[in-house]
């Protein structure tokens, strides 16, 4: 009878986890598929890796490589120096100051990111509101021109992946009792030092998922580090973009896109792991 009843519940089971396992099969992994025959495949139908090999020995997209795996680190820990104290203050704050906050950090979201982008645009570049500040302190307006700059792409990433991290890192603010942080006062601990041997540690699976997020977010985006980098700063994204639209390359393409795969599991999978193992 137990067995019966075990059956029963195991094919009930797998009929509300099937129309979730047929569109991830359908949405993601017959693409990733797709790309990946296309990157092994030759003008004749065979197998070959000249696609990847074009990639590696050529020092330009090793370069955008690196810059893009670099932007990706960067705009991930700006996002956690400021969205860790900004969730932090969210969760003890008063109802009207957390539902202000709330909302400048909501909103964004419901704005399309390319008019987010072309804001900065216009704080950043030439003439700009950060150029007339400088020159109205006495400084010199041209040296804060941030477009086409590496600080002008984590500065405006950031700025649109935050209310990621912010979101992420609420939910576990929420569940740390207030009382262990009253504890560790009492027993002598410093606000600095309560935030660094109590709420941070305890932060831990907020940070590790916010990131991942971020960085997934990071170093695949296209359109914000296309216009505010520009020609000048190519990331991987606008490569593969330049392959299918500027040379109609599909296979290297592809390889362009399954190194970028592999680039984000080899930073996230240790990185999951190492925070497990800390947690």
């Amino acid at each position: 009878m137990s067995d019966r009843i075990t059956a029963a519940a195991r094919r009930e089971s797998l009929a509300l986890l099937a129309p979730g396992i047929a569109v991830l099969l359908l949405a993601f992994l017959l693409p990733v598929a797709v790309i990946l025959v296309t990157s092994v495949r030759d003008p004749a139908g065979g197998l070959t890796a000249a696609h990847f090999a074009k990639f590696f020995v050529d020092d330009y997209y090793l370069r955008i490589a690196w810059r893009t795996l670099r932007l990706a680190l960067a705009i991930t820990a700006v996002t956690v120096i400021f969205g860790l104290p900004l969730a932090w203050i969210m969760v003890r704050a008063g109802p009207r100051l957390r539902f202000a906050i709330m909302l400048m950090v909501i909103l964004p979201l419901m704005t399309s990111v390319v008019i987010r982008t072309f804001g900065w645009l216009v704080v950043l570049g030439n003439g700009g509101l950060l150029a007339r500040l400088g020159e109205f302190l006495g400084l010199d307006g041209r040296a804060l021109v941030l477009m086409h700059t590496e600080t002008g792409v984590v500065i405006a990433m950031a700025q649109v992946l935050l209310p990621f991290m912010v979101l992420t890192l609420l939910g576990v603010l929420r569940a740390i009792p207030r009382d262990l942080e009253e504890a560790a006062r009492t027993m002598g601990a410093g606000f600095w030092a309560t935030m660094r041997l109590v709420v941070l540690p305890l932060a831990v699976p907020g940070i590790v998922s916010g990131s991942l997020i971020v960085f997934a977010l990071s170093i695949s985006s296209f359109i914000t580090p296309s216009l505010v980098g520009g020609v000048r700063l190519p990331v991987l994204a606008s490569s593969i973009y330049q392959s299918i639209g500027g040379s109609f390359d599909w296979p290297f393409a592809a390889a362009q896109s399954v190194l970028l795969l592999a680039a984000t599991l080899a930073v996230i999978i240790p990185y999951t792991r190492l925070a497990r193992g800390r947690t």
